[in-house]
Formats: structure tokens, sequence, C-alpha cells
């Protein structure tokens, strides 16, 4: 009986340290990924864009620039024990004309799906085009901005018959927790514009942290488990062929509704 109410005493104290270490982990995370992104935009990404080759190659090296940013926080994050993560089919991700589409259950999924698959195009908040840390980012990388606008939708299905792999958060926002993602129409209008394949990544994270009605300063109580699993491909061809524009895209986005549902909420 003693044994075990030590064991416990101790648990609890290693708790506490632990969320007291992680605590102050992720205050320099969020302090580092200031700093970085004033970093990139003044110092190094204008010496990227003028080495010498063509457009599309100083796009490439823009982009790849980000994603090792990206990256380098990711392992930060997962190095100092804020989180562990594990993402699963990765190696099915980048491929030309695919478009990935994700839940976005935290503010830092972002971070890890560009930081994994650098050379994606991805559609970002329209409002990240006014923050002093990211506009330069992602101005330089051609991300596309989600105005909401028609012309983005083109926009973004150009650069998937360009061959571009194009990440996409169809929610548009992030996941209110315990509820199955909903998906606003436009992602599945992109895809039967302009993809091949359209690539589902199911995003978990557990316990919930920095959802849109969290402070980055409510920490949990214990290390956050995050996951990344990469499904199935989706043909577009088997919900676009012989239908019109609309309906196509109305089936996809009720097939992406039900999977989501069925895969996260089990």
């Amino acid at each position: 009986m003693e044994d075990t109410t030590m064991a416990l005493a101790a648990e609890r104290l290693t708790r506490r340290d632990a969320w007291a270490w992680r605590f102050v982990c992720t205050a320099l995370s969020f302090a580092l990924f200031g700093i970085g992104g004033v970093l990139l935009r003044v110092l190094i990404l204008p010496v990227v864009l003028h080495l010498p080759g063509p457009a599309a190659v100083r796009r490439r090296r823009a982009r790849r620039t980000v994603g090792r940013a990206f990256w380098l926080h990711s392992q930060f994050m997962y190095r100092t024990g804020v989180l562990d993560y594990r993402f699963e089919g990765l190696e099915r991700l980048g491929r030309p004309g695919q478009m990935i589409v994700a839940n976005h259950p935290s503010l830092i999924d972002v971070v890890f799906l560009i930081g994994h698959v650098p050379d994606a195009n991805c559609i970002v908040k329209h409002s990240l085009w006014k923050n002093p840390c990211m506009r330069g980012p992602v101005r330089v990388a051609q991300y596309i901005s989600n105005d909401g606008s028609a012309e983005m939708l083109e926009r973004a299905a150009d650069v998937l018959r360009e061959g571009q792999t194009l990440i996409v958060f169809p929610e548009g926002t992030r996941t209110t927790p315990g509820k199955p993602p909903a998906f606003h129409r436009g992602a599945a209008a992109i895809a039967v514009r302009g993809a091949h394949t359209i690539t589902p990544v199911f995003i978990t994270v557990r316990p919930t942290t920095l959802t849109k009605a969290e402070p980055w300063y409510r920490i949990p109580y214990r290390r956050v488990q995050m996951e990344l699993r990469v499904g199935e491909d989706i043909a577009v061809a088997d919900f676009s062929e012989g239908v019109p524009a609309p309906i196509a895209s109305r089936r996809i986005n009720e097939h992406l509704h039900a999977l989501y549902a069925r895969e996260l909420m089990a």
C-alpha cells in the first residue's frame, strides 16, 4: 500500500514538472515561430529568390525553404517534449496533380503538414497576408489566399493542372472538438476542376490543444499525441464522369463528410 502511494505521488510530481517544462517550451515555440517568420522574410528568402534560375525553380526553392523552417519548428516541439507525433503514409504525399485534403483540429497541424510536404502549394487564410510574421513566407512561396472568390477556385485548379501538389483544409477554420469536420464545397469544386487524385489525411490531436477556442497558454495536463494518417486515394473521375460539375462537387463533398466522420469519430 505504501509503495502504491509513493508511486502515485511520484507520478503526480513528474506530471507537474512536465507541465511546467511544456509550458515554457510552448511559449518558446510561439516566440521562435514569430522570430523565424521575420528572419525568413527579411534575411533568408530575399537571398533564395535572387539565386539564378527560372521562375519555377525559384518558387520551388522558396517553398522548400519555408517547408524546412516548418519542419525544424515541428522538430523543436517534438524534441523538447511539447508533443509526440506519428506520420503514417507520408511517402504517398507530394505527387503531381494531387490534392491533399486534411481536417484541421489544431493550429499546429498546418506546420506539420507543410513541413513534411515542403514542395506543395497550400490554400491559407487571407488574414496571413497581413500578418507581419507570415506575410513574407506565404507571398514568396506563392501560396493561395483563401479570399472566398471564384477567382481563388480557378487559381487553385490551375496549380493542380500544372502538376503541383495542393494542400487544402476544407473547413476553412479549426475543427470544433468532439464534432466531425464540416467541409465547405469549395475544396470539392477545386478537385473537379483540376485534381487527378484526392488524398485524405486524417489528423487527430489528443488531448486537444490550440483549437479555435483555446489560447496557447492553456497547456494540456499531459503531453499531446498527434497522429497524421494518410488515407486511400479518391479518384475524382469516379464522381465527375458524365455529370455536371456542381453535382460532382456535391458528391465528392458528401463522400468526404462520410469518410471523415467514419475515420475520426470511430
